[in-house]
């Protein structure tokens, strides 16, 4: 193995499996339910050994699964410049590990780098879909035998659980099944199987969801029959079918169709990609003027920071928009050697309440994109105590008029998180804590 590969190799089993793992669901609060899938570009596959052209298979094959779930679509893999991209998969990887199972079988485990992905993917012209993906509710009723069954979210899975789980996870795509607690209600079961969306959205109103898919699986003459329809996300329509010969291959045709979707209405177009990557910064605990000023001349004096701009503030959340070079994860590194940023994961994040209506406010209403009305981005008023968060919403708004729409803090409402969902990269979240420890670099 190359000195890269004996340092590339010691990256943490258990850190590479997390990885894999998550491409589970983080839940990020209503009433937009939006998912930042993790996971995206990790990927494990068997190999026949660790030679130098097993191993370039195994980055080849692990590099054909991540294009898929990256770019939305399994068409990518017929593209022209498919070739050139797959032979250059070693030089996209972040992290491997070859193991070696106790039955014998090899695996190889690999994390491949977002923008380097991504640039590969702009390369060939294909697609890319962003990182924050809406949630799917799935009521999938299933007629085996003569019987009718609700598949739902059990610690015990059946086959139909587990192929759905695989084919979400292989897509990349958030899927979420109702609760053990629904098994038994047979009312529920038959709305399903008549797909009856206004009963079965009202069944269950509390469950977290962006779009809800109302499915119904039968068998005949040897082939398995799945026929859904959708209701969210202005994806309402007809009854949609597919066919295959199993549960794992039908599983799989349901949710292929289902990423294809997403993918073909929030995936930015190769063009967008750009040279340089950009990822929204979500900073809570920003109180003043001067907290503002600090936080952005921190990002900004990070090695890989090439621009900082405020894109969207609320109370004492402010997002900023970060264009940087090199990997995310650099950049996650460079900020966490900060102790004023200290990392949040989505789901301890607390957005900031929404404030109640007031007349001067339904006069001049935020814009779609999240920044605030003209007359209050005119001019950055005088630093002081007086000011307070309103001025630093000046301040802010003053730097981020020219930045790109706001992708916002998850959860948002409906239209944040249309925004959120054509964002590349996943959002970072943190609170800033002013005052670091006294011997820790960077300005106080």
């Amino acid at each position: 193995m190359s000195v890269k590969g004996q340092y590339l190799a010691r990256v943490s089993r258990a850190a590479v499996r997390a990885a894999v793992l998550l491409m589970g669901f983080a839940f990020l609060g209503a009433p937009a339910q939006a998912v930042t899938v993790s996971g995206l570009y990790s990927v494990e596959v068997p190999v026949d050994g660790s030679s130098s052209a097993q191993l370039q298979q195994g980055y080849e094959e692990g590099l054909r699964q991540v294009l898929v779930r990256v770019s939305g679509s399994r068409d990518v893999l017929a593209r022209d410049g498919i070739q050139s991209v797959l032979a250059e998969a070693e030089s996209l990887l972040l992290s491997y590990q070859f193991l070696r199972g106790e039955d014998g079988g090899n695996r190889l485990q690999m994390s491949f780098g977002a923008v380097g992905v991504n640039r590969a993917l702009a390369s060939i012209d294909a697609p890319v879909w962003g990182a924050n993906r809406p949630l799917t509710l799935a009521w999938i009723a299933v007629e085996e035998r003569g019987a009718r069954r609700l598949i739902t979210d059990s610690a015990e899975p059946d086959q139909w659980q587990s192929a759905f789980v695989q084919a979400a996870s292989e897509r990349g795509l958030p899927v979420a099944l109702p609760p053990e607690n629904f098994r038994g209600d047979r009312e529920l079961l038959s709305e399903i199987w008549g797909q009856f969306i206004g009963r079965v959205r009202s069944s269950a109103p509390d469950t977290s969801h962006d779009v809800m898919a109302v499915v119904r699986v039968s068998q005949s003459g040897g082939q398995w029959r799945a026929g859904w329809v959708f209701d969210g996300m202005a994806m309402d329509g007809g009854e949609e079918v597919v066919t295959a010969p199993n549960p794992q291959a039908l599983a799989r045709a349901v949710i292929d169709r289902w990423a294809d979707r997403y993918a073909g209405r929030y995936a930015v177009a190769a063009g967008e990609v750009g040279d340089l990557p950009q990822v929204d910064i979500v900073v809570q605990g920003i109180q003043s003027v001067e907290d503002y000023g600090k936080a952005t001349r921190v990002l900004e004096g990070f090695t890989p920071v090439q621009a900082v701009g405020a894109s969207r503030v609320k109370g004492d959340q402010l997002t900023l928009r970060v264009t940087f070079n090199g990997e995310l994860d650099q950049l996650k590194e460079y900020v966490a050697l900060d102790p004023r940023f200290i990392p949040l994961d989505a789901g301890s994040f607390v957005p900031e309440p929404e404030p109640e209506k007031t007349a001067p406010e339904q006069a001049e209403p935020q814009s779609a994109a999240g920044s605030a009305p003209e007359a209050e981005t005119e001019a950055m008023p005088e630093v002081g105590v007086e000011s307070g968060t309103g001025a630093m919403e000046n301040a802010a708004n003053e730097q981020g008029a020219e930045a790109a729409p706001v992708s916002g803090e998850l959860p948002l409402d409906s239209e944040g998180a249309e925004q959120a969902f054509e964002s590349l990269y996943q959002l970072l979240y943190y609170r800033w804590q002013p005052s670091p420890a006294i011997g820790n670099a960077g300005e106080e």
